[in-house]
């Protein structure tokens, strides 16, 4: 074995005497160290393996290793000190074999996996010599004390090291030698005779997403249409084509009957399901299938059919929605599009959380950016299990909660940071269903002046131009690995589905399309997200012939349908006229893009794609946009037995949660309608008699979904572009959280005080009592958001999150998002606010595990600046008040109440008589009061009867300096400077420990 026992800082080439050296520069090691004072990251790493693997390890020293080869001696001098390290803070040593008796280990990517270490020195590299050829490997070494034994290095291994994207590095091994040998492009010959038997078992070999109605379909197009045999890049084209990710193909089952079991309930599903059903009367006279995709966008078609959308934008291009507003740029109204898109990726965070999450806004990002506007607004809303859980817990198959929620957290941040994005708002939601699989969920807004941004049919002739980041084997498959459900193989497998993001190439990217002169070149385009070549291009027009050798790639031996599939956040396509295509690749050059032509539109509405000179995809379009066979389903709505632990209302959240894992269902019939409004508003409630007030507190605001989570949120560039109308923390102390993210839009030159709110809602404890009464209140708690600091929620626009298990063959699991998406209408209905966009995921199952019906509502809205409010209490005197929400005896909505209850707010909000507002959610009255007071240091005098623990969806704690008439308007108390309930004094002190614990 070989390592170093000394530093042995490199003064001679820091002394630019490299004479001794320049035998071993075409193959050397540099060993980055930070100094003492400096190591931060290695400190942390101890911290953390002591306490999550229960050790005592004393030392860990964390050096970044570089592998360089093929570089020139004064390259390298130059390199050391202002690419490699930096000389104020790192030690560097230039060794190729040296020993120690230490225990250590060291790990690198994966072969193919994308090293965005290196890249960026090669990259800067090339800034200082643009003719370097230098190849550049990175890896990490772990160097321990004497103390860590064989045993605990080992747990250690298995700790640092996610097996799908790196693997141990063997120090003894100095090689730059890549495997170029490419694979063939296969025809499967036979595959059109095959029996059903052999058509399954190819299906189940080759590990495809589809079917084996959709496998059967495509044999029966390729015997009967083309008459020949597939390629293997046909299958995988089509499978990922295809996939749920790609088509929806779950929301795209035709529903054939739809049931509901006797309830209480009934009649109020009943009536959402007639009022669904008279929507589709309207809009397309009930011709079309009834799907759950029918019953998510009704609404939106409905009001666009009404003459209510005008603000909606409307084209072939649909990657985000996108809405007309008005801006004020130096006092004159420009028309602006407003685009806004919501991206998951669950399944690649699951399994390689720092890629996976960094990809998810990665991917968020480029929806809108593919549509010519500026990104600048970013939100994070995931769910997780518990985190405080041991790691020795963990589940085979599974890494532990702890390393995916900070490891995600960690990629998110990185590639928002990076790629410039102000993120101000984020939130982790804590269920034990996000075991099965957890929840990354990015959502972004972006803005750009409506002229910048031409849309046009592509015709035969036109060119598609590929630019941006080369393509690798990372995101290979991602489309229909996210479609299928996880499983105990998945870390081994999925490998090379998981994106690698380069957040510096998107950026270029967006720097390129800020450009007016650019983005009036393009006709269409489309980003590279899931499917890669063969979906980003191919979706650009009917009839198009590609050729993959134009592709530029990360390093040699892709094949063909390498090429074809592989995904990517940093690379675009647009199509352009013959005549614009120079001007167009000149503008790329400009900001040190990679830009090349790479396909043609033709007229004869088929899918070519060539390779080596051969043709490996000739497919109809029409046989493609097929989508597959339609499945059907029938589906009856049960929520009784959905219901976990329904007498929540006497239960603390870990009663309930150990209820949930004996998997108790409980038939309480009319029982548990009669006192669902309460156990709506029971969240961690123990009856306040077997417990003091003040502990009663202390443990609401410990909660895992109450608690700060300030130390992640801190993770994230809150400031960056200077948009940022609320911080996502208010007041002297910075300690009230604010509950939307705030932005004015990117005017690059003049002022506006035209702002965009983002928000969200979602309740998984409610969900998984009544998906429908979840979707209700989601919704309703994104409004009262928006509401919250200042917007005018008849303005809003929403965009919906689906997360729900492997539905299969079950009736009752299909009852489950039908039932969501119910409850969503009869909201969106009432309001006639409608969801334009979305995003489905249905493949959240491990095993026996289910995520909780999950319908996230994110809603949009633009405002003026000066009407936005914080949520911290002012001043002391002040008057505090409840603008209360009452459900219904069975927990459902008052929609005309909430009406009331909007209008009020936005009236004395924007008249400056309410100063600052918090709605109510999982802790309720309670931890409203607390947040408001922690961001200044004040606290309240308060005497009421109301229950301060319930959820209250749709209520609101106000300030205000005089007092209000509304019928709805409870009257609290006071801003003072202690605690006080009822005359009793509550320990502040404690109360702001413990919601910081």
């Amino acid at each position: 074995m070989f390592f170093y026992t000394n530093h042995f800082l490199i003064n001679t080439i820091l002394n630019n005497d490299i004479s001794k050296f320049m035998c071993i520069f075409q193959k050397t090691r540099l060993f980055i160290e930070k100094k003492k004072g400096f190591q931060v990251e290695a400190e942390s790493l101890k911290n953390e393996l002591n306490h999550n693997l229960h050790l005592l390890i004393n030392e860990l020293r964390l050096i970044v290793v570089y592998d360089v080869f093929n570089i020139d001696e004064r390259l390298l001098e130059r390199a050391i000190t202002s690419v490699f390290s930096e000389p104020v803070t790192d030690d560097v040593t230039v060794e190729t074999f040296c020993t120690t008796s230490l225990p250590y280990f060291a790990i690198e990517f994966l072969p193919g996996q994308f090293d965005q270490r290196a890249d960026s020195a090669s990259q800067c590299l090339k800034l200082l010599d643009p003719k370097s050829e230098a190849i550049i490997k990175s890896s990490k070494l772990f160097l321990f004390d004497d103390s860590v034994t064989e045993e605990n290095l080992q747990r250690i291994k298995k700790y640092c090291i996610n097996e799908v994207e790196a693997r141990e590095k063997n120090m003894d091994i100095l090689d730059a030698s890549e495997n170029v040998e490419i694979a063939d492009i296969l025809v499967f010959n036979g595959f059109i005779e095959f029996s059903e038997d052999e058509i399954e078992n190819f299906r189940k070999t080759h590990g495809l997403a589809m079917s084996l109605e959709d496998i059967l379909f495509v044999q029966n197009y390729f015997k009967n249409d083309e008459q020949r045999d597939p390629t293997e890049t046909e299958i995988k084209v089509l499978d990922t084509y295809w996939s749920d990710h790609c088509r929806h193909t779950t929301f795209e089952t035709e529903i054939e009957k739809v049931s509901f079991a006797p309830s209480l309930f009934q009649d109020k599903l009943q009536d959402a399901f007639n009022q669904y059903v008279e929507l589709r009367k309207y809009v397309h006279g009930g011709k079309k299938p009834m799907t759950l995709m029918d019953l998510a966008t009704i609404c939106g078609k409905y009001e666009r059919k009404s003459g209510n959308l005008e603000d909606m934008e409307v084209s072939e291009e649909i990657n985000a929605c996108s809405i007309f507003v008005d801006v004020d740029v130096d006092g004159k109204v420009e028309k602006w599009l407003l685009m806004f898109k919501n991206e998951t990726h669950n399944h690649p965070t699951e399994i390689e959380p720092f890629g996976g999450a960094s990809t998810c806004v990665g991917g968020a990002i480029r929806d809108p950016l593919s549509g010519r506007s500026y990104v600048y607004q970013a939100m994070r809303v995931t769910g997780a299990g518990d985190i405080t859980e041991p790691v020795e817990n963990t589940m085979e198959g599974k890494l532990p909660q702890c390393v995916i929620s900070k490891t995600a957290a960690h990629g998110y941040s990185s590639y928002g940071n990076q790629i410039g994005l102000a993120c101000t708002h984020v939130r982790e939601i804590y269920h034990d269903g996000y075991k099965a699989k957890r929840m990354e969920i990015g959502a972004v807004v972006g803005a750009v002046p409506a002229d910048y941004v031409r849309r046009e049919k592509p015709t035969a002739g036109d060119i598609v131009i590929m630019f941006g980041g080369r393509t690798g084997r990372d995101g290979i498959g991602g489309a229909t690995g996210s479609s299928k459900e996880h499983t105990e193989t998945s870390l081994e497998l999925c490998a090379a589905e998981v994106q690698k993001g380069n957040p510096p190439e998107e950026r270029k990217i967006q720097r390129l399309f800020r450009n007016p002169e650019v983005t009036r070149l393009i006709k269409k385009s489309n980003d590279f997200g899931a499917g890669g070549v063969s979906v980003a291009i191919g979706e650009l027009a009917d009839g198009l012939e590609i050729d993959l050798n134009a592709v530029k790639t990360k390093y040699k031996g892709l094949n063909g349908t390498e090429l074809a599939i592989s995904e990517s956040q940093e690379r675009m396509s647009v199509v352009v006229a013959p005549e614009d295509v120079e001007i167009f690749i000149e503008h790329c050059r400009k900001e040190n893009i990679e830009a090349t032509v790479i396909a043609r539109v033709t007229d004869d509405n088929r899918l070519k794609i060539k390779w080596n000179g051969n043709t490996i995809v000739n497919i109809s379009r029409q046989f493609i946009n097929t989508s597959g066979v339609r499945q059907k389903t029938n589906i009856k709505v049960n929520i009784l037995e959905t219901i976990r632990a329904t007498s929540l209302l006497n239960l603390t959240a870990k009663d309930a949660k150990g209820l949930r894992k004996e998997r108790k269902v409980l038939n309480l019939g009319n029982l548990f309608f009669a006192t669902f409004a309460k156990i709506l508003c029971a969240f961690a409630v123990k009856k306040l008699a077997k417990t003091n007030l003040q502990k009663h507190i202390e443990s609401i605001l410990s909660d895992l979904n109450i608690v700060s989570q300030q130390n992640m949120i801190e993770m994230f560039d809150s400031t960056i572009g200077a948009t940022t109308v609320l911080m996502p923390f208010g007041g002297k102390y910075q300690l009230s959280e604010t509950q939307a993210s705030v932005q004015k839009l990117p005017v690059r030159n003049g002022y506006t005080d035209t702002c965009s709110i983002l928000t969200f809602g979602y309740n998984p404890f409610i969900s998984e009592c009544s998906p429908f009464h979840g979707a209700q209140y989601a919704i309703i708690e994104s409004m009262a958001k928006i509401v919250a600091v200042g917007g005018d929620y008849r303005k809003i626009r929403f965009t919906f999150q689906e997360y729900f298990e492997k539905l299969g063959k079950d009736e009752e699991k299909w009852g489950k998002p039908f039932a969501a998406l119910l409850g969503a209408l009869s909201v969106q209905n009432y309001f006639h606010l409608p969801a334009i966009g979305g995003k489905d995921s249905m493949s959240g199952t491990f095993k026996h595990l289910n995520v909780p019906p999950t319908l996230v509502s994110f809603a949009v809205a633009t405002e003026k600046a000066y009407n936005i409010i914080s949520p911290e209490f002012k001043k002391p005197e002040n008057h505090i008040y409840l603008i209360k929400h009452k459900p219904d005896k069975f927990g459902n909505p008052n929609l005309n109440q909430l009406k009331e209850v909007f209008n009020f707010m936005v009236e004395n909000i924007h008249n400056k008589k309410i100063i600052s507002v918090f709605t109510c959610q999982f802790g309720g009255i309670i931890e409203a009061l607390c947040k408001m007071s922690f961001g200044n240091n004040f606290g309240f005098d308060i005497h009421t009867q109301e229950n301060l623990f319930c959820y209250n969806y749709g209520s609101f704690i106000v300030e205000t300096e005089q007092k209000l008439t509304f019928e709805h308007a409870n009257y609290l108390g006071k801003v003072a400077d202690s605690f006080i309930i009822n005359d009793e004094i509550i320990d502040k002190t404690a109360c702001l420990k413990a919601w910081q614990s």
